[in-house]
């Protein structure tokens, strides 16, 4: 089954959008489910994995909203603040939903470069760890050491790190970038999506210059723990949803079968929706 691991709704009324500023053009206007249905049907993706978009409650259940009217989102990665004394029980509250399967702070916007590193933050990832919950976590190359940090210290942690963690592919550097992957990947907690590398890389972009940091995570955390995902609307800044399934299959291209089924749908199906989300099989 395919699933794309990676997709997004927003609504510019909601008003919690921070980032999304008139600035950003093409994407800022509503999208949501009309919008993203017939791309996914014309490439036979079964499922989808819907993230947050805000860092507030009011995301969460706006998504999980969605997710129980459409029945091809199998799966929500919600908003918590990790950093919140009930924090806790918030999250076990949150788990509650069973289309919840994981959470995402917005760790790229935050100031502070050692924030995931934070002692106060360890009972949120004990809760996580403990509910079955997935940490998505939307971080810069210079977070990784810190998240290494928090995926050792937390080894029952499922961790998928969102977009390759956004390499500086438009200058075509891989150095840190390169070591502190492979450092993440030897933990066996530790996933990566395969999603946002047209974004970082930028128009006029060629599959040429995603190809290295594509082998890259391929190499170091093989075809078993890495997903494939559009991150689509964002990804419409530089490139169709088209566009992007057609990369996809280049960069996978020497891939066996399995390996391929692996990365386009059953790393997602046994990672988020193994215990939670509304399953691997088509409704």
């Amino acid at each position: 089954m395919l699933i794309d691991a990676h997709q997004h709704f927003w609504s510019l009324a909601r008003g919690d959008y921070g980032w999304l500023t008139p600035a950003l053009g093409p994407i800022h206007r509503d999208f949501g489910p009309a919008d993203l249905g017939p791309l996914i049907a014309r490439h036979g993706i079964a499922r989808t994995i819907l993230v947050q978009a805000a860092p507030t409650p009011e995301e969460t259940e706006f998504l999980l909203a969605i997710a129980r009217d459409e029945a091809w989102v199998a799966g929500v990665i919600g908003w918590a603040d990790f950093a919140a004394a009930d924090a806790p029980a918030a999250i076990a509250r949150l788990s509650g939903d069973p289309l919840l399967v994981g959470l995402r702070p917005m760790v790229q916007d935050i100031a502070d470069d050692d924030w995931l590193i934070q002692p106060s933050l360890r009972p949120a990832f004990e809760a996580l760890a403990a509910t079955g919950l997935v940490f998505d976590a939307l971080v810069l190359p210079r977070h990784l050491p810190r998240l290494l940090n928090v995926a050792k210290r937390h080894p029952d942690l499922t961790i998928v790190i969102d977009h390759l963690a956004k390499p500086p592919i438009a200058e075509g550097r891989l150095d840190p970038w390169r070591a502190d992957m492979a450092a993440l990947a030897a933990l066996p907690n530790v996933a990566c999506k395969l999603s946002g590398m047209v974004t970082e890389a930028g128009p006029g972009w060629t599959t040429a210059q995603l190809a290295p940091y594509a082998a890259h995570v391929l190499a170091v955390f093989d075809a078993e723990r890495l997903l494939w995902g559009s991150d689509w609307p964002v990804a419409t800044l530089a490139a169709g949803y088209d566009d992007w399934v057609a990369a996809t299959g280049d960069l996978l291209g020497q891939l066996s079968p399995e390996s391929r089924a692996a990365v386009l749908g059953g790393n997602a199906a046994r990672i988020y929706l193994g215990r939670r989300g509304r399953g691997a099989n088509p409704a």
